[in-house]
């Protein structure tokens, strides 16, 4: 189970994984003019407008790749490669562009000059902000209390922190939300646990206990296989939802807030930010109201319950309020998204990111919740991950074999302290985030703790030496007048490209909500560097001006690319 409804990448949909630059600025001098004077010579030329693709094509082709030519010959019945020629003779016009050559049947393969190239790899973090002026709220998260945060939680938090950032980079104004279970079965279950154990609230430690989570197993375990034990828990229920206990109000009081302290402390080592937290308690309410004032219309009754029909949307059928007229996980996420757009009526898009085991689920609830409020279910959209694995294999809190988000981070600090010799928080949360943002959103992690802190491979511990490293050779560099060279050698133009190519990644990576995209590219830079550095001399040579700038905004881009994924850059390690 994560978070309040039915559970633990991304979407229903499902996101490309094309490198297409069209859709967003480039921040390559004169990039915009490029594509603005391919448009200008096809609409001059051919009376056409047409989508202008531009995409990266091998280093050894050029910089830039389009087919426009071929979309044009499809178009107009005309050789593709005689209309690739007089569009790359357009081209040549332009200051900024050093060679264009025509490949196969059509292909235009752009190479940029050397000055443009590492201009770009200087202003590389100047990144373009197509979402500014938008809110847009991301859910994320969503661990129930009177349980214990397990290692899916912690997935959920990194993945959605990384992706508001991203939104965040884009220009975006990002509101954090979070979802909590604090009434239902798991809650009584708990609270009958801690009546059980005599717990005692004005005797408890105020600071967070681990002891929150095994009442809920007990209990769990108990109301399955114990008849008078679960008629009691159904009563502990009814006073919860009631209030009409005083010991039960005290236990539940106590366990709600010792689980959101827990929560809290563990937010605050992995450097999340949640600025809103809504409650099933809150949103059952809405949600029963509205299932309420649309059945036969939007639903129907059967056999007493009152369902959503989904088969007339493709789908299936699920239960909104039950024969005894509770509202389920279902009608409580309708209420859920009244709620957030009462809140927030100017947000833009509304995201949610629970484990893919919900997806059937979300399909069905938001195809209800467009036929109540089709403008809010039009901003709505449900991304998913995949599971946590271990070699124990899927994870349960029922019978406490959940792998809880402590004993991972507790796992991972005594590797990091293997390794290192010594706690390294900084390190720890590195390896557990990138472990996890490497792997595409919606695939499943078999998380290995010893692999995660290496730092011979694909790890955060090794991105943020490597940031280290380049630092180092900063430091013992003499103090250099800035470069003013326009020209460089191959291995400083393919350092300088793969720099320069970073705000592209960012902008694909906010636009598909995928941080992997970002982890992938961070490692395939710090291999770039890595090659440049072991072939070629810095400090001291004939070209130190523009190799210690170059291995500056190396330096620079990886820290920002880190940042994004909620990782810090170390100047040590």
């Amino acid at each position: 189970m994560s978070g309040s409804r039915l559970s633990s990448g991304p979407d229903v949909v499902g996101p490309k994984d094309s490198h297409v630059a069209n859709n967003h600025e480039s921040s390559l001098p004169g990039m915009q003019e490029l594509q603005k004077k391919l448009r200008k010579v096809v609409s001059e030329e051919f009376g056409e407008e047409v989508t202008l693709e531009l995409t990266r094509p091998d280093e050894k082709f050029g910089d830039y790749s389009t087919n426009v030519a071929m979309q044009l010959g499809n178009k107009l019945g005309k050789n593709p490669r005689e209309i690739a020629i007089l569009l790359a003779g357009k081209l040549h016009d332009l200051d900024e562009v050093d060679k264009v050559e025509i490949a196969g049947p059509g292909f235009i393969n752009i190479r940029l000059t050397d000055g443009v190239v590492l201009a770009a790899a200087t202003l590389a973090t100047n990144l373009s902000k197509p979402l500014v002026g938008q809110e847009i709220l991301v859910e994320f998260g969503d661990p129930n209390p009177f349980k214990r945060m397990h290692i899916g939680h912690l997935y959920s938090y990194t993945a959605g922190e990384s992706i508001a950032r991203l939104l965040e980079a884009a220009g975006a104004k990002v509101v954090r939300l979070s979802y909590h279970g604090d009434v239902g079965l798991h809650v009584a279950k708990a609270v009958w646990g801690m009546v059980q154990a005599g717990v005692d609230p004005s005797k408890m430690p105020k600071s967070p206990t681990p002891d929150i989570g095994l009442y809920y197993q007990k209990g769990a375990i108990s109301y399955d296989e114990d008849e008078s034990a679960k008629q009691e828990i159904d009563k502990v229920n009814d006073h919860i939802y009631k209030r009409d206990d005083p010991v039960v109000n005290d236990l539940y009081d106590w366990g709600k807030k010792n689980s959101f302290d827990e929560f809290a402390k563990i937010l605050d080592d992995l450097s999340v930010r949640i600025d809103q937290q809504y409650m099933e308690s809150a949103s059952a309410q809405k949600g029963l109201e509205l299932v309420k004032a649309n059945i036969d219309k939007v639903f129907a009754s059967s056999q007493g319950a009152v369902v959503y029909e989904g088969e007339k949307a493709g789908l299936h059928t699920r239960v909104f309020l039950t024969s005894s007229g509770l509202p389920t996980y279902e009608a409580k996420d309708l209420g859920l998204a009244e709620l957030k757009g009462a809140d927030y009526p100017k947000a833009a898009h509304s995201i949610i990111i629970t484990a893919g085991e919900q997806a059937e689920y979300f399909k069905v609830m938001l195809a209800a919740l467009s036929e109540i409020n089709p403008a809010l279910a039009g901003i709505t959209r449900h991304l998913f991950h995949g599971f946590v694995n271990l070699s124990t294999g899927k994870m349960s809190s029922r019978k406490g074999e959940v792998y809880t988000a402590i004993k991972l981070m507790e796992a991972v600090s005594d590797e990091v302290k293997s390794v290192f010799g010594s706690e390294n928080p900084a390190i720890e949360i590195a390896a557990i985030k990138y472990e996890f943002l490497k792997h595409r959103l919606g695939s499943d992690i078999v998380y290995d703790p010893k692999e995660s802190v290496s730092l011979a491979g694909d790890s955060g511990p090794y991105l943020q030496y490597a940031h280290a490293r380049a630092l180092s050779v900063l430091r013992k560099a003499p103090r250099v007048s800035k470069t003013t060279t326009d020209k460089s050698d191959p291995d400083e133009r393919s350092l300088a490209r793969k720099i320069s190519i970073y705000p592209e990644v960012v902008a694909e990576a906010a636009k598909e909500y995928l941080p992997s995209h970002i982890a992938s590219y961070l490692y395939g830079l710090t291999q770039s560097f890595n090659s440049f550095y072991e072939k070629n001399r810095i400090i001291g040579h004939e070209r130190q001006a523009l190799r210690l700038e170059l291995t500056k905004n190396y330096a620079t881009v990886l820290k920002a690319g880190l940042n994004l994924l909620g990782i810090t850059a170390p100047e040590k390690v």
